[in-house]
């Protein structure tokens, strides 16, 4: 099965029950061919010249400092990953006054404040977060000191459950004070707030609306998430969902459109995404000035894996800006370790969005 190389997720929330989600899927990076054996040295039969041609000397792959083989060659491969690649960056007309990206490095962390198991947002204490918040955003700053970088807080507001609900829609929307609770810590480091929505057996077109309010603050941004939008009528964390170009395409034009009514700077949309059919049709994902799509490689694992997820699709399905999101648990699983700022930089395209879980 393929890993769900994801977050430790959403259907863990207080208010019910949750099934385990789908995003534990695996996937093992393919083994390093063996070194060649050397070759044996004899000496020349009598009466028979040598070649004293100079062996041409092969280069050793460049090594990761503190990395175990497999990581540190995977992600040394990526110094190649940009040559030729004229796919990158998205050509595009340019965006309305006051768009964040390509501006900004945007560094979020993620989860709901009403459990600790869904990221970092819930997981510590307002001070002791936001104090962690501080220490990842200077060490991007360190980094990539030629691109400002911004802070987010990003709370899912609309969390897929593991049962019906009253409505049957396997999800539940999270009430005005939370969000206005996460609004008010992200005013005190002058950050940015995104509000994520996990549809369940719901629709985005139903799901979106309820937020518009929210989404009127110059501040406040957007994240949907296609595992959990359940087109299928599957049970939440069963199966993965998926979202087509119409519906991302949609999201864009109401948020357009409540950027031009309010005369406000674009909106960042940021769409999970960590398999293929997550996301279909996505050369027809339209460009809208007034909205800046981020398509977000979710996906958790050993760097092989997280690097091989973001080459199949986010760097071979170009869509306007990348994300990458950084586990502090899951990503430490099999003995390997969480990807640094100077290693993920290292990427093609360079993420100008990071989560943090």
């Amino acid at each position: 099965m393929f890993v769900t190389a994801r977050r430790c997720a959403a259907l863990c929330l207080i208010l019910t029950v949750g099934a385990t989600p789908m995003r534990a899927q695996q996937r093992t990076a393919p083994p390093s061919a063996p070194l060649p054996a050397p070759a044996r040295v004899t000496a020349p039969a009598a009466g028979v010249r040598q070649d004293t041609t100079p062996r041409r000397r092969v280069a050793r792959p460049p090594v990761v400092r503190g990395r175990r083989s497999s990581d540190s060659s995977a992600i040394a491969s990526l110094d190649r990953d940009s040559v030729g690649d004229t796919r990158w960056p998205v050509r595009t007309p340019p965006y309305a006054a006051g768009a964040l990206l390509p501006g900004h490095r945007i560094v979020a962390f993620y989860g709901n404040p009403l459990s600790r198991r869904m990221g970092i947002l819930g997981e510590l204490d307002p001070e002791p977060m936001l104090r962690k918040l501080d220490t990842e955003v200077a060490a991007w700053r360190a980094a990539d000191p030629s691109t400002p970088v911004m802070p987010a807080l990003h709370l899912i507001a609309t969390v897929a459950q593991g049962s019906a609900g009253g409505d049957g829609k396997w999800r539940a929307r999270m009430g005005d004070s939370l969000v206005a609770r996460v609004i008010r810590w992200a005013e005190m480091r002058n950050a940015i707030v995104f509000l994520d929505i996990q549809v369940g057996k719901s629709t985005i077109q139903a799901e979106l609306p309820p937020l518009m309010k929210w989404l009127e603050r110059p501040n406040v941004h957007l994240g949907i998430d296609a595992e959990f939008s359940m087109k299928d009528g599957s049970n939440p964390g069963r199966r993965v969902g998926t979202y087509d170009a119409r519906d991302i395409n949609w999201v864009q034009t109401q948020l357009s459109d409540l950027v031009r009514r309010k005369n406000l700077p674009p909106k960042v949309l940021v769409v999970h995404r960590y398999t293929r059919p997550m996301i279909t049709n996505y050369r027809n994902i339209a460009f809208d000035p007034h909205v800046q799509i981020v398509m977000h490689m979710d996906g958790w694992g050993t760097p092989p894996v997280k690097i091989s997820s973001f080459r199949a699709y986010i760097q071979t399905e170009p869509v306007q800006f990348a994300g990458f999101k950084l586990f502090y648990k899951n990503d430490e699983r099999a003995g390997s370790r969480m990807m640094v700022p100077g290693e993920v930089l290292r990427l093609w395209p360079k993420p100008l969005y990071i989560q943090y879980q």
